[in-house]
């Protein structure tokens, strides 16, 4: 069922993780570095990935392969969204790419690259097709930011809301689907370059849109899913009901689960993005679930 798990989600992004607490991403080191070996126990074909850095930073890698992270992951992957938070444009991927590939011999994987219909639908529609251009052959794997756009009255997970501006708004228009359910024109681009894209799909604590998810992944073809499994819901009187409603949903799929978000109790800081007081408590956590939905 998984053929992938990712430890963290943007570390190296502070809406993510805390670097107040952890400022040389020491703690976030350290846990990773226990959940890789973890997950590696629990099910040795299950590849680790170091979970997807936004913005892309080579530094970071580097910095990560200096504390020794990276012996225990077999890909390390990166978010792109040049048309809407990041200061390039869809032809600098090639060479954001070969700037992670020169710092390690891991594979490179995109786990995340979309663009929002924030400004219109026809700027979707064209972005993924030249971003499915340029990023052919470029990375082993590349999924789509994402199916659904986020439901107007829920929050996007980010911490700087405040600062956003408008930028905050276009975390609602992501999906290929409106929150009505109609398809936008960049579906069927989407769809003509479904067998080398697969989709990211975040799903909520009994998203009410899962099984439309599975719909709507199955008519285009989709084989590869990245979603998550969050720590933050680990404790929830129901979470294993949950997880295990979802993960069999999603059992056809090829999926790259990723592991996190603290909860709020569990923190050094009362907050998602928080390092744990007790690294060892997400570890646990991340073999568990390797061991439940393991191939």
């Amino acid at each position: 069922m998984i053929e992938a798990a990712m430890v963290w989600n943007e570390p190296n992004n502070t809406s993510h993780w805390d670097f107040g607490v952890d400022p040389g991403w020491r703690i976030f080191a350290e846990m990773a570095r226990a959940a890789g070996d973890a997950i590696h126990a629990e099910a040795p074909g299950v590849q680790r990935v170091l979970g997807g850095i936004s913005p892309i930073d080579a530094r970071f890698i580097a910095h990560m392969k200096g504390l020794g992270v990276l012996d225990s992951m077999d890909v390390v992957a990166v978010h792109g969204f040049p048309l809407d938070w990041n200061l390039w444009s869809i032809e600098d991927w090639p060479q954001r790419l070969a700037a992670v590939q020169a710092v390690t011999e891991l594979p490179v994987w995109v786990t995340e690259v979309g663009i929002s219909t924030f400004a219109g639908d026809a700027v979707q529609a064209e972005g993924l097709t030249r971003t499915a251009e340029v990023l052919r052959g470029r990375a082993d794997r590349v999924h789509w930011y994402s199916l659904f756009d986020l439901p107007g009255q829920w929050e996007a997970t980010t911490r700087h809301k405040q600062r956003e501006g408008s930028s905050y708004f276009r975390h609602f228009h992501m999906g290929l689907v409106r929150e009505d359910g109609t398809p936008k024109p960049a579906m069927d681009v989407f769809a003509r370059h479904a067998d080398e894209l697969g989709i990211c799909q975040w799903f909520h604590y009994e998203d009410h849109r899962l099984d439309d998810a599975v719909r709507w992944l199955k008519k285009l073809g989709v084989k590869k899913l990245r979603t998550g499994l969050s720590w933050s819901d680990d404790d929830r009187p129901s979470s294993l009901a949950w997880f295990d409603r979802q993960m069999r949903a999603l059992e056809e799929f090829d999926v790259t689960v990723t592991f996190c978000f603290t909860p709020e109790h569990r923190g050094m800081v009362p907050h998602y993005t928080s390092p744990p007081k007790d690294i060892g408590e997400f570890v646990d956590f991340c073999a568990r679930m390797v061991r439940r939905y393991g191939r």
